[in-house]
């Protein structure tokens, strides 16, 4: 019988997510990054409890969590999205029970606004976005550079 857990993200957990993170950074058009984050450089980007696992037969098959989009007061209330799937675990709605939690748990500690910066080449992660309610407010041209070429966000 298939069953799919969603919980929050334990300490245990980040071994399972940097190797999720890694194959995202292997497709180049999930960020920008080009090198895995130690488990500390990841956990101190990402907000403490507002990060959840998707776990199948033990396993993390996918994880999301938020980071500040700003260190102004003002922006105090938004947070910018990051979610991954396992390679062989996508087009599965894994993603969407991720967000469904996360949204709600955000909005239940006063976040006010979920934002994310997609490669404009990234049509499943836009779709996904769009799926869960997100809006694309505008395109960012050439906004950074990965293994020599410019890429467009939106």
């Amino acid at each position: 019988m298939y069953k799919l857990i969603i919980r929050k993200m334990e300490k245990k957990d980040l071994q399972e997510v940097l190797k999720i993170y890694k194959e995202g950074i292997e497709t180049g058009m999930a960020t920008f990054e080009t090198i895995v984050p130690s488990e500390q450089v990841w956990d101190e980007r990402h907000h403490a409890t507002l990060r959840f696992v998707a776990e199948e037969h033990n396993r993390v098959v996918g994880w999301i969590g938020i980071s500040p989009v700003s260190t102004r007061a003002v922006y105090s209330g938004v947070r910018e999205v990051s979610v991954y799937i396992s390679s062989d675990r996508k087009g599965k709605g894994i993603a969407s029970m991720l967000f469904k939690i996360l949204i709600e748990e955000s909005e239940n500690v006063g976040f006010w606004t979920l934002q994310s910066s997609i490669f404009a080449i990234n049509s499943s992660s836009i779709q996904l976005h769009k799926k869960m309610g997100f809006r694309i407010v505008g395109t960012r041209e050439r906004i950074a550079q990965l293994h020599e070429k410019r890429h467009d966000t939106v």
